[in-house]
């Protein structure tokens, strides 16, 4: 099924469009120069059965339109259509199922049971090798001006009354809990894990709304859809998406939102299982993790070794939160630019640096009212 999930996502068809004259008409021309359509842009005009217009690009979706149509081949047209979806439907899923049932079956093999009683063996000292550690690292948090009695607090230097539950035990505690969510410390621990687990996907994704305009911008990658907002309205409107600007290389670019949030289901079901199961739950295939549920390290979570310096470590664990809540600051920046400006992040920063004064938070809500 492989190859054909992966041929089914190479056979789509591209149309390119080219610029004709100054008057801002263009000419549609498809890659194998067999049919052409030309208008001004902003036009929705249809060269072909099966095809649509985006923008400045014409797209044929993979000849299916056209598999189906002609010479008395509707029939078995259609069934090659469903035959080739049904192919790349399950290499979608098998592809987001296998690291989960992939380690569930090494675990339950004769080699991880092997592996797993050699870990019995060494796990007394590799636990009382991560107690020292801790001990530590509870003396790093001691003598750093992040931690404790004497970190900074959100309203320095103005005088407030901070929550005292609030203690300067955690990276990135600066006394702000107005509201006293946390005053109960299993909810402060819930919250915390919670405020990790955020920070990092908020990272992730505000690096993946801007490398894709980077790459378009300058290094000529061609995407049907660079801005982030706008690649889920194609995905709505049924286009089929390349990774990286890659022809072919679909994954589940090819499918609907629906089997897209089951493949992103079945990828997140390995990850939130070890983080409900806690921090022992790759110890059934050898693998031992010496720290808590948001920070395990270990070879595998830790390549680097930065958790080898208890004083780096407990400071990188600070810069890790508060380049999180910026991310997720960020994240909110990039969703009221989408609903007011109805543009990509660096088309607004260019139109920021053009007009800083005029093209601002606050000029453009003035503007509203």
């Amino acid at each position: 099924m492989a190859p054909a999930f992966l041929a089914a996502g190479a056979s789509q068809l591209a149309w390119r469009g080219v610029p004709r004259s100054a008057h801002g008409a263009w000419r549609r021309t498809a890659a194998d120069g067999a049919e052409t359509s030309e208008g001004p842009p902003g036009s929705c005009r249809q060269a072909t059965t099966g095809s649509r217009w985006r923008g400045d690009t014409w797209r044929l979706r993979s000849g299916r339109a056209a598999a189906g149509r002609g010479n008395g081949g509707g029939r078995m047209g259609g069934r090659g259509q469903a035959r080739a979806s049904l192919d790349e439907l399950a290499g979608v899923l098998l592809f987001s199922a296998f690291p989960f049932a992939a380690v569930k079956a090494i675990a339950n093999s004769g080699v991880g049971r092997r592996l797993s009683e050699r870990l019995e063996e060494r796990l007394p000292e590799l636990r009382r090798q991560a107690e020292r550690d801790e001990v530590e690292r509870q003396r790093a948090r001691e003598q750093s001006p992040w931690y404790g009695a004497a970190r900074p607090r959100w309203l320095d230097p103005v005088p407030w009354a901070y929550p005292p539950y609030l203690n300067g035990q955690v990276a990135g505690d600066f006394g702000f809990d107005p509201a006293g969510l946390a005053r109960e410390p299993t909810a402060f621990q819930r919250l915390y894990n919670l405020e990790v687990v955020h920070a990092r996907w908020a990272m992730l994704g505000a690096l993946g709304v801007v490398v894709p305009e980077l790459m378009q911008r300058y290094s000529g990658t061609a995407f049907l859809e660079a801005v982030w907002w706008r690649v889920g309205y194609a995905k709505l409107q049924g286009d089929d998406l390349d990774y990286l600007g890659v022809p072919g290389l679909h994954i589940a670019g090819g499918q609907g939102v629906a089997i897209i949030a089951v493949a992103q289901l079945l990828l997140m079901l390995g990850p939130e299982y070890a983080r409900y199961t806690g921090i022992r739950a790759l110890e059934p295939l050898g693998i031992f993790l010496p720290g808590d549920i948001n920070h395990p390290g270990g070879w595998l979570f830790d390549p680097l070794g930065l958790a080898n310096n208890a004083q780096r470590f407990e400071d990188l664990k600070v810069r890790e939160i508060k380049n999180g809540r910026l991310a997720m600051m960020a994240w909110v920046g990039f969703a009221a630019q989408a609903v007011v400006t109805r543009q990509g992040v660096l088309d607004n920063w260019d139109a920021f640096l053009a007009e800083p004064l005029r093209t601002n938070a606050l000029a453009l809500a003035l503007a509203l009212h």
